[in-house]
């Protein structure tokens, strides 16, 4: 049970693959709704996937927690994972599963340094209390980063929806310039480190910069339909060509595939920059105040770099600010990439 955002997800890709490569079974998931379907159906090791929404309200006020409840009831007393912070985890007891059934996450301590990944490997070898010594131990372990699979299906499909854009053939650098928490909110508010926004002058000066490396490739600005707008807007004030924004319709099993196929990715920390690094696409991700070494896209071992900023205001100094990246930081560490990665960048 995790109950995450988009890229607290892609990280368990790797408790669910230590999973599968322990017992050899499909690993059943209840997550927090729907758009976890697109991201994980298909992925090695996942079994059923359902959902525990509203979890902050009664349960028997809420039909599809009751119903919930009855699948967990029917499944019987098996080991399970929680990996959530508290919220739902009622919801596995109501339906028969007890604290000696569970590896709950908040009971073991964290290890300094320890990426998220490799804590969600290190607990899928733990064992239940009431099935110690019945359960087979982890004889070998996945590799320390989340992973997505892509089918052939998602690659058709995907060459299909290029070639309504133009941008069939061509080599892309994507841009994911917004954070949901961000835009999300009904009333705007004081931006602070953890809203993971990003002035939208140096977006601009990025987007020039980047297309001055690469002036074959196609920038595309990614996101979901609230971000159209943001995203048109700097598209038009960077006054580039070949800059695309698709926020207008890219659902998730349209991104995954876009994500693999990219030359590269700049983000703010944010779900698609951890599937991005999942995919093998280099990754510059901008960070709040969220902590790298466990936050770092998709895992340890993937093709990012994770950029910290510090305040400049002066009841702030030296705290943690996304504010506090330069365009200069992002563009050092977009050509630490390119050179370490230069076939992936040339273009098509």
């Amino acid at each position: 049970m995790r109950c995450g955002a988009f890229g607290d997800i892609v990280l368990l890709t790797a408790l669910i693959r230590q999973l599968h490569t322990r017992f050899g079974q499909l690993v059943d998931i209840i997550a927090s709704g729907p758009w976890t379907v697109p991201l994980l159906q298909g992925q090695t090791g996942v079994g059923e996937i359902r959902f525990a929404r509203f979890r902050r309200i009664p349960h028997f006020l809420v039909r599809e927690q009751r119903e919930l409840i009855r699948w967990i009831r029917d499944r019987g007393p098996g080991p399970a994972w929680f990996c959530d912070r508290g919220v739902g985890s009622e919801l596995l007891r109501a339906g028969g599963l007890t604290a000696n059934h569970l590896v709950d996450s908040r009971q073991f301590p964290w290890v300094h340094g320890e990426h998220f990944v490799d804590r969600w490997i290190r607990l899928a070898n733990l064992t239940p209390a009431a099935f110690e010594g019945q359960l087979p131990l982890a004889s070998s372990q996945v590799a320390s980063t989340a992973v997505i699979d892509i089918d052939a299906a998602k690659r058709v499909a995907l060459d299909s929806w290029l070639r309504e854009r133009s941008l069939d053939g061509r080599s892309m650098i994507v841009f994911q310039i917004a954070s949901r928490r961000r835009l999300r909110r009904w009333l705007p508010r004081k931006k602070k480190p953890s809203d993971k926004y990003w002035p939208e002058d140096r977006w601009i000066d990025v987007i020039r910069a980047v297309r001055g490396r690469h002036p074959d490739h196609a920038l595309v600005l990614l996101g979901a339909s609230k971000e159209f707008e943001l995203n048109e807007r700097i598209r038009q004030a960077a006054q580039m060509p070949d800059v695309y924004n698709v926020a207008d319709n890219l659902p998730i099993h349209t991104l995954l595939p876009l994500l693999e196929r990219a030359s590269g990715m700049i983000s703010v920390d944010t779900g698609p920059a951890h599937a991005a690094a999942a995919l093998g696409c280099p990754t510059v991700a901008l960070f709040g105040d969220a902590d790298p070494d466990l936050y770092r896209p998709g895992g340890p071992h993937t093709p990012a770099v994770a950029l910290l900023g510090h305040s400049q205001d002066p009841a702030r100094r030296g705290q943690l600010d996304i504010a506090g990246i330069s365009v200069e930081n992002v563009m050092d560490a977009w050509e630490s990439l390119a050179n370490a990665r230069n076939g992936r960048f040339r273009a098509a």
